[in-house]
């Protein structure tokens, strides 16, 4: 299976919620603004305490840079009508399977003085 067919499956196993089945290898990082989760073990046991926000989600990819050992999405998670979310994911990819993502978007409002004078009108 080739690298984008690999984060294609993610994606798939992720809109079905068959995430017991997600393609990452044992030692697999997550890392994001939240932190990084160590471990496959982990990350699937915190999926399964917190399913609500984990699933249910829809994906719109817009762009897509594929290699042999590794990828860059950039997508919206959609779910319900009340809550989208704007993503960039890096994807690394070991013996076959996803290894790493490092994940970025905006997770709260940008301080006051953090703020860009015209972005702010």
């Amino acid at each position: 299976m080739d690298t984008k067919q690999l984060v294609q499956q993610w994606f798939d196993l992720w809109s079905t919620g068959d995430y017991p089945n997600l393609p990452i290898s044992d030692n697999f990082t997550h890392t994001s603004p939240f932190g990084t989760i160590h471990g496959k073990t982990a990350y699937i046991d915190i999926i399964k305490e917190n399913e609500a926000k984990f699933l249910g989600y829809t994906f719109e990819l817009h762009d897509g840079i594929y290699q042999n050992q590794n990828a860059c999405v950039r997508y919206t998670a959609k779910q319900g009508d009340d809550f989208r979310l704007d993503i960039s994911e890096w994807y690394y990819i070991k013996e076959g399977v996803i290894d790493k993502i490092v994940s970025y978007y905006h997770i709260g409002e940008i301080r006051q003085d953090r703020k860009i004078e015209a972005y702010s009108r």
